[in-house]
């Protein structure tokens, strides 16, 4: 099993709690229908499964898979949805049936992935021919803000290098459709969409949280084993989250890579 940068400090389980299917998983809500068999893989504390059981539901069926036990304990406690269940699972070797599943969702999983083309093999395998695999992961090096930080910049080339220090890709978004290919899939929608927050109480929120997770998380640890900075720098890179949340002028915008990917005999 391959280490998650991020962890599951309070920061990080805030921001995974903040996120739906329409905010997260709006590119595949469309082909979603009743009676449908849903895999969510890394689904951390389960809100966009929850609503993706929703989308399938009543008749249709999700499992919500995470290798961390203790989060998938949160996202069971969490749950009051008939049609949705959790289990540790490793995306490295799912232990479930081939073709077992109508559609298989990834949100931000294979930007922590030392091997993301063997992954979407997995993803593929579970996936019925005709169903869909469903990817979409941040791009680093796409993210953008207002007004320019000095302090930002430094917290980026941080993170960036901590994911590579673990052998991860932080920049996976672009790379997506690459990776889809290499792994045998040619069916490929690709699409992007973002996240923005620029009113005062998104600002507060964002920047708040990554301030947190900047200097009480495993982010933070892994950045101080491998080199990437000290405590100092660690605490000037949160000083200037908060900067950036406090400006009324504040915009920031996270970029996505997203794909939809038809599942046929031959890619499985």
């Amino acid at each position: 099993m391959p280490t998650y940068l991020q962890g599951h400090a309070e920061s990080v389980l805030r921001s995974h709690r903040w996120r739906t299917a329409a905010n997260s998983a709006a590119y595949l809500l469309p082909d979603l229908a009743d009676g449908m068999d849903l895999l969510d893989v890394g689904c951390g504390p389960g809100t966009i499964t929850n609503d993706l059981g929703v989308a399938v539901g009543p008749t249709g069926s999700v499992l919500g898979v995470d290798s961390a036990p203790a989060v998938v304990e949160i996202a069971r406690a969490g749950s009051t949805a008939a049609n949705v269940r959790f289990a540790v699972q490793d995306l490295g070797g799912l232990d479930l049936e081939t073709g077992a599943y109508d559609v298989v969702h990834a949100h931000q999983v294979l930007q922590h992935l030392p091997d993301p083309v063997a992954a979407l093999r997995e993803m593929a395998r579970v996936t019925r021919p005709g169903g869909l695999v469903a990817v979409r992961d941040a791009d680093y090096a796409a993210m953008t803000w207002y007004p320019l930080s000095e302090g930002l910049g430094a917290w980026l080339e941080t993170y960036r290098g901590a994911a590579r220090s673990l052998g991860a890709e932080p920049d996976a978004g672009r790379r997506l459709l690459a990776w889809a290919h290499e792994a045998g899939l040619r069916e490929v929608a690709p699409s992007a969409s973002l996240w923005c927050f620029a009113t005062p109480q998104d600002r507060a929120w964002w920047g708040g949280m990554q301030a947190d997770r900047i200097v009480d998380s495993d982010v933070a640890r892994h950045a101080l084993a491998a080199g990437l900075a000290d405590q100092d720098g660690l605490a000037a890179m949160a000083a200037a989250w908060r900067t950036w949340a406090a400006s009324e002028d504040g915009w920031f915008a996270v970029v996505h890579g997203e794909i939809l990917c038809r599942v046929g005999t031959a890619d499985s």
